[in-house]
């Protein structure tokens, strides 16, 4: 079995639930009233989602980072 490293992108709702997301993997998030609650959902999604990857597009793909963006907005 191969161990696999993945960036998770964590967001907090205004309701105080926790959205985690792995950008290089399509459709994998999750949510939780926890952090910890998140992470172990997302774990089992993101089982699901590798299963349904053809081949290894999961090791083609990196994560590069978050950049903020401004605009004017009227």
């Amino acid at each position: 079995m191969k161990n696999l490293n993945f960036t998770v992108y964590i967001e907090r709702d205004e309701d105080g639930v926790f959205i985690g997301s792995i950008p290089t993997i399509p459709s994998c998030y999750a949510q939780g009233k926890t952090q910890e609650e998140m992470l172990n959902n997302l774990q089992e999604v993101l089982r699901l989602c590798l299963r349904n990857l053809n081949g290894n597009h999961f090791e083609s793909t990196k994560f590069v980072g978050i950049q903020n963006l401004e605009i004017s907005y009227a």
